[in-house]
């Protein structure tokens, strides 16, 4: 689990922004790239289950470069 260093400012008594130190916003910033490539990866996965598939092999043949 990421433990953030934060900051929380308040106008007319309501949380209006965090603040965080700049690598921390980095890692943060990184972590959720990593989680929408592992999304994307997973939604493209579940479109492809039913694909036909072959082997490498047959493949090379198919291309008619063995």
């Amino acid at each position: 689990m990421l433990e953030i260093q934060h900051e929380i400012i308040e106008k007319d008594g309501k949380k209006e922004f965090a603040v965080l130190p700049y690598e921390e916003f980095v890692r943060v910033r990184d972590e959720l790239e990593e989680f929408e490539d592992l999304r994307l990866l997973r939604e493209a996965k579940e479109q492809e289950k039913s694909a036909s598939t072959c082997t490498i092999e047959d493949a090379k043949k198919q291309l008619g470069i063995e």
